[in-house]
């Protein structure tokens, strides 16, 4: 199986659940800080590959709840500048095996991609993903 580099937000309990659906797969799991890593833009950019810039973001976010970051309206400049500031904004969790980076839980995806115990029905992304229509996507220029 995989040796799995998982970047979770310490105390999410989505983040524990997932981390054992991979190890009860056979995976083995190296747990890192999402929060604490010394993120760069290049570095986090490989976990994003060709995805939208609103996919960089945690919907759960504080600041994306509350409207203060829309990340339908930021270019990807300006979305990497946040993220990398305020590391609880990126979506997680970050996934990295054999030099291979991915971001957000996809069940499906991550079985075609290294393979999961079907039996184990690992959910969604875990914490609740607010709609991106939930903050104001108004895009507005600034005065």
């Amino acid at each position: 199986m995989a040796e799995v580099i998982f970047y979770a937000k310490p105390g999410c309990q989505g983040n524990a659940r997932q981390i054992r659906v991979l190890q009860a797969s056979g995976h083995q799991v190296i747990v890192r800080d999402l929060l604490s890593e010394p993120w760069s833009p290049a570095g986090l950019q490989g976990f994003f590959g060709a995805r939208p810039v609103a996919e960089w973001f945690n919907r759960s976010a504080v600041r994306v709840k509350r409207g203060e970051v829309v990340p339908e309206c930021l270019a990807a400049e300006d979305a990497m500048a946040l993220l990398v500031a305020d590391p609880a904004l990126i979506r997680r969790p970050l996934l990295e095996v054999a030099g291979e980076r991915r971001a957000g839980w996809d069940p499906v995806a991550v079985a075609a991609w290294i393979g999961l115990d079907r039996s184990l029905a690992p959910g969604g992304e875990g914490c609740a993903r607010a709609d991106p229509g939930d903050a104001a996507k108004t895009c507005r220029a600034e005065p």
